[in-house]
This record gives C-alpha cells, structure tokens and sequence, in this order.
C-alpha cells in the first residue's frame, strides 16, 4: 500500500506542474528538452489562436495542454507518450488557419476567364508569315513648349501630320498620313523617347488597325498614353515621342514576328546580364573571401577584426534581395539591362564570398601548417597552401551562381532591369497572352540549355 502511495504521489506532482505550467512536469521528472518543447509548442499555437481571434481554433492549445497532462502521468510512470499527437493538432491548426489568412475561396474563379487568358497562350508569338513592310512616322511633342514644332514629315512620297503639333497624357491628337498602300490594314503605334512600343487601342491594350483608302490615306484619332512619360527622367520637360504607321504585305515565307525579335533580344539580355553580374561579382568575392575566412584570418586581434567586418558585409548584402536592390539601382542609372546586371552583381558577390570563404575553412589545415613552419607570410601560405585547393569548389560555385543569376535576372526585369523579365510586364500590362506564351517558353529554353552546358562544365573543370 505505501509502495503504491508513494507511487502516486509524483504522477500527481507531475500532473500539477504540467497543468499549472505546460511542459514542467516533464522538466521536473528529468525531460528538459521535451518540457522545454512542449511550452514552446503550447505558447506558439496558443499565440498564434489569440492573434487571430477565431473561437474554433482556441481547441488545439486546449488539446495541447490536455496532452501535455497525460504525456507528464505517462513518465511519472515510466512510460513516454508519442509527441505524434500534438504535432499533427498543432499542424491541423496551423494550416486551418493559414487557410482562412489566404482567404481560399474556389468559388471566385472565373473559368471564362481563365479560358480567355490561357487560350492564346496555346499559339505563342514568335513566327509570322514572312511579309514587306512600308512605314512612316511623326514626330509629335509631349508636354507642349511655349513654341512646339510642327508636327508635320514627308518622305519618299508619304506624308504624315498630328493635329494639334503637342500634347499633354490623355490628350485627343488627330493623326493623318497619305502616300502609303491603298486598301491596306495600317497599324498605328506609338513610340517614347526611349523607344518603347505603346499601344493607342481601346484601353491602350489593343492595337490599332486602320484600313487605308483608294488613295493610300487614313485619318484617325488616338490618345497619348498614359505611360507615355513614365520613363522620363522630368515628366514636365518637353519631349519628341513618334507615332508609326505600319503596313504589311505578304511576300510567301515565315519570319520571326515582332515579339518573336524581342524574345530573342531579352533572352540575350537576361544571359548577358548573369555572365557580366557574375564575372564582375567574382572579381570581388575571391579577394574579399579570404578576409572572410576563420582559418586566415583568426591568427591575431588586427585581422580578426577584419574578418568580423567583412563577414557582417558579407551577411548584410546578402540579406537585401537582389530584386530591391535592382530598384535602387533603377534610380540611379534609368531602366535597363545595366542596372539590372549591378543588382546581380552585388548580391552575387555577398553569396559567393560566403560560399568561397566556407570553402576556404574547410581545406586541409596541413598544408597551411606546413608553409607556416617554414616562416612564410600572409600572402605566401596563401598562394601555395590555399589557392591550389580551392580553384576547383571556387570554379563550381561559380558556374552555379552564373545559373542561378540567369534565372534571377527574368525577376529583376519585373522592377526594370531589362531582360525577358522587362519584356513579360510589358506583354502582361497590354494583355498580349501570344506575347507572354512566347517569353514563357523562352525563359525554359534559356534555363534549360544553360543548365545542361554548366552541369557539362563543370563535369570537365571540377
């Protein structure tokens, strides 16, 4: 009788403690790592029901404590409960709530819709049938000077005018041209100061078609886009933008279309970009990674100091997405590929002088010990202990950030760092699904080649 009082008495104890306090019973009986886990399990789900203020999830931390009850009686009889349980409710909680934040909702989809959009997908842009082209262009002045120039253009034959000659964003303009191919559909774009294409269709999302007349004339009316001066590093100051007029005439063949010449310059941008941000980020991590590695640079105070300094840069850069990054860089020196390959750049030189000065703690320390016997300098054991080790982990990394930087680079486009990135908002902002296909299958193509070539190299290198 007093074997099983005495028995009893630190279930009890334990069921106590762990019901004034989750996890202390465990802690009490010796388990400290498990008690310490159950409290920090219980306070996380228990936070997380609390901020979210929905009574149904208030049961997990509930079932939680009441388990937590159970698991201490289970060890104060020598018999440990699973931790299976509590996990899946903290789980089923978790992602029933997570559920609600994402506000689920299946019945706001739009198949029509949907259909809309991925129907012209199935037929991307990049050929056309091969075609003559006759063009003119005007220029027109947007905002308007004190004294704008006419807007008036004659070549070969064709004459083109804009009434009024200038214009503010919005602004009703009416557009003529003459001399051009009689009963012809005509396209009528417009182009900014730095040459971006805007559409003057209905919702400056369409293009606009005009069929000349027995003559080879057209007049019509247009818009200035509202992105005309988006751009435009002082969207007050005078500007000449263009506007074009297209025409087309089969001649037997196939071509690439327009988009299809642009597809293929951003692809060229976006390789450009990873080749010119990578060699350029190399150039500085290998330097700043021997400052970063322990085994270097650990010998006394001075360079300690160093290597703390230049390890927390390291961490600090690497901390700032490339994609922001690439925002500041905007600022600095316009849209385009070139602020788009410094994002990379400086955020590849944080990652790889991380991953090269890992490699370079991790080298055998013998030959490092060795040349130091022999009195060698800093530079010395360097250049014959450490180099000869790490040319092939350095070479490895390297290609690998130059792959990762190519798929980094179709992001970057997305806040105007030019690329296939730059193209695809583009193409979205004016609802060219064609147009958006075509990029899509680009940006496989140009990953899946680069990746097949680096795996190739670094096969033959490493």
């Amino acid at each position: 009788m007093n074997n099983e009082a005495a028995t009893r008495r630190p279930i009890a104890r334990s069921a106590i403690a762990s019901a004034l306090i989750p996890g202390l019973g465990q802690i009490l009986l010796g388990q400290r790592y498990r008690g310490v886990g159950i409290l920090l399990g219980f306070l996380v789900m228990l936070g997380t029901v609390v901020w979210y203020k929905d009574p149904v999830w208030y049961l997990s931390p509930v079932l939680i404590w009441l388990w937590n009850i159970w698991d201490a009686v289970g060890l104060a009889g020598g018999r440990a409960r699973s931790l299976l349980l509590p996990v899946l409710v903290g789980l089923a909680a978790a992602y029933g709530i997570g559920w609600q934040v994402v506000e689920i909702d299946f019945r706001n989809a739009d198949l029509d819709r949907a259909a809309a959009i991925v129907r012209p997908m199935a037929h991307p842009d990049f050929i056309q049938p091969r075609r003559e082209r006759k063009q003119m262009w005007v220029q027109v002045q947007v905002p308007c000077s004190s004294e704008p120039p006419t807007a008036r253009r004659e070549e070969e034959g064709k004459v083109a005018t804009v009434i009024p000659d200038c214009g503010v964003v919005g602004e009703t303009l009416i557009v003529s041209v003459n001399g051009m191919w009689p009963n012809t559909e005509t396209e009528v774009t417009w182009r900014t100061t730095i040459g971006d294409l805007k559409l003057v269709g209905e919702g400056e999302s369409q293009m606009l078609v005009v069929t000349t007349d027995d003559a080879g004339s057209l007049t019509t009316t247009i818009r200035v886009p509202s992105t005309a001066l988006v751009a435009a590093p002082d969207p007050s100051l005078p500007q000449f933008h263009r506007v074009y007029f297209d025409q087309y005439r089969p001649i037997g063949g196939v071509e690439l279309s327009y988009i299809g010449n642009e597809v293929l310059k951003g692809a060229l941008d976006t390789v450009a970009m990873a080749l010119l941000a990578t060699g350029l980020a190399m150039l500085f991590a290998i330097p700043l990674s021997f400052l970063a590695a322990h085994n270097l640079m650990g010998g006394n105070p001075i360079t300690y100091v160093i290597y703390v300094a230049v390890r927390t840069l390291l961490n600090i850069l690497r901390s700032i997405e490339a994609i922001i990054v690439a925002i500041v860089f905007v600022v600095i020196v316009g849209l385009g590929p070139f602020a788009g390959m410094l994002a990379l750049a400086l955020h590849s030189v944080a990652a790889l002088g991380k991953l090269y000065s890992e490699v370079i703690e991790g080298i055998d320390p013998g030959p490092i010990e060795a040349i130091r016997a022999t009195g060698a300098n800093w530079v010395q054991t360097v250049r014959y202990a450490v180099i000869p080790q790490i040319v092939p982990p350095f070479t490895a990394f390297t290609i690998y950030r130059w792959d990762i930087n190519v798929r980094s680079a179709t992001i970057i486009g997305f806040v105007g760092g030019g690329g296939l990135g730059f193209l695809l908002v583009e193409l979205i902002r004016v609802n060219n699904m064609r147009g958006v296909s075509a990029v899509f299958i680009a940006i496989a193509v140009v990953v899946i080649v680069l990746d097949y070539f680096s795996a190739k190299l670094r096969e033959r290198l490493v």
